[in-house]
């Protein structure tokens, strides 16, 4: 069994093709595999076949307990897809298979993020509005406030705008004088 050690300042990463990928699935290993996997930072599956995705797709979905999203582009990917808890297609060259069997569908990988705030905003939206119903139900429909008013009027401004808004300041790409200054100011400190 391998165990990595645990120096928070370290990241490991898994690389593993697919015919050692064959041997890493057998019914003795898959434990061991899926520990080491979880325990890295990044793991890279390279040269797999359709089946083997979908069963490390399911593996870790069944290992961990945890929610799974898969990402492809391709018909070879349709069962990595399925087998996820949440599939995106991405449509492009390798035409439109993924995105049919896909939850979720999106042009260009870098559209990712924004298919995640969106997701963000429903859930936020369904939770609140869930908690409205339940409420209302359980006081027999009498029209009681179950928030107080400040509560109501700071619930999009706090859950809505200030992660759009730091996603915004926090995530600007760099001049390219800044990176000179700062690489040339690094060279002249060292």
């Amino acid at each position: 069994m391998i165990k990595l050690e645990k120096d928070p300042h370290a990241a490991f990463a898994l690389i593993i093709d697919g015919k050692t990928l064959t041997y890493a699935l057998e019914e003795d290993l898959k434990h061991d595999f899926l520990n080491l996997a979880v325990d890295c930072a990044s793991v890279i599956c390279c040269r797999v076949s359709p089946k083997q995705k979908a069963m490390v797709t399911r593996l870790v979905k069944e290992g961990t307990g945890k929610t799974t999203l898969a990402i492809g582009d391709g018909a070879n990917d349709v069962g990595m897809i399925q087998e996820a808890d949440i599939g995106v297609g991405i449509s492009g060259v390798e035409g439109m298979q993924a995105v049919m069997a896909s939850d979720f569908a999106i042009a260009q990988f870098r559209f990712l993020e924004r298919l995640l705030v969106i997701c963000y905003f429903f859930y936020k939206n369904i939770a609140f509005g869930l908690t409205l119903f339940y409420f209302e139900a359980f006081t027999g429909f009498s029209g009681q406030s179950v928030y107080d008013d400040w509560y109501m009027l700071l619930f999009n401004v706090v859950l809505t705008s200030l992660p759009v808004i730091a996603l915004g300041v926090f995530e600007q790409d760099v001049s390219s004088e800044i990176c000179l200054q700062v690489s040339f100011s690094f060279l002249k400190y060292n």
